[in-house]
């Protein structure tokens, strides 16, 4: 028995579905100023004077007299800006939302965001997204880390698959601490 080739041609079909638009109002950015320093930031106590020093209160009262002490300005700051830092949030299921998305209500929405500093690491923000639809999605965030209104980093933060009516927590990296930054915005780029 010898081989034989089978040649079947291929047919190729694209099929379009109508589907009802379903309009989504604009939404609306996040955002988010830097909070005081938490219990767990280092402190320093004064041995003279038994002030405790805290990066929320250095450089408070009499204007320092060194110039080192004067150097630091953080709306001087230079940062270039590179590429888009992308990186994968950290999530947790908090609890259940109503299923409510339609023309008013977004797909999905986040809210309550908080920066913070995690000294000798990175600026730290946690925020959370509520999927307000019956289906699952896997979000995706654009987030700027900015100083005096100047970006100092952006990212594209992405999320794990969040299935419906569940409110998550989620917590990502902003830029090294020793970049000031001052406030962050995130907006929902999908869906």
């Amino acid at each position: 028995m010898s081989p034989r080739l089978l040649v079947l041609p291929l047919v190729a079909v694209t099929v379009s579905v109508a589907c009802p638009a379903t309009a989504q109002l604009p939404r609306k950015p996040v955002t988010a100023a830097a909070q005081p320093a938490t219990a767990d930031v280092p402190s320093f106590r004064d041995p003279k004077t038994g002030q405790v020093w805290t990066p929320d209160n250095v450089g408070g009262g009499a204007p320092p007299t060194t110039p080192q002490d004067r150097a630091f300005n953080p709306n001087a700051q230079a940062v270039a800006i590179g590429q888009v830092y992308q990186q994968n949030a950290q999530v947790r299921v908090v609890g259940q939302v109503p299923i409510t998305a339609g023309p008013t209500v977004p797909l999905v929405d986040i809210d309550d965001p908080t920066l913070s500093v995690q000294p000798g690491a990175r600026w730290r923000v946690v925020m959370y997204l509520q999927n307000n639809s019956a289906s699952t999605f896997a979000p995706s965030l654009d987030c700027r880390f900015t100083n005096a209104g100047k970006t100092v980093l952006a990212s594209y933060v992405l999320i794990a698959p969040v299935a419906g009516g569940n409110r998550v927590g989620l917590v990502f990296s902003g830029p090294p601490s020793d970049i000031y930054v001052d406030s962050v915005s995130c907006s929902v780029l999908s869906p």
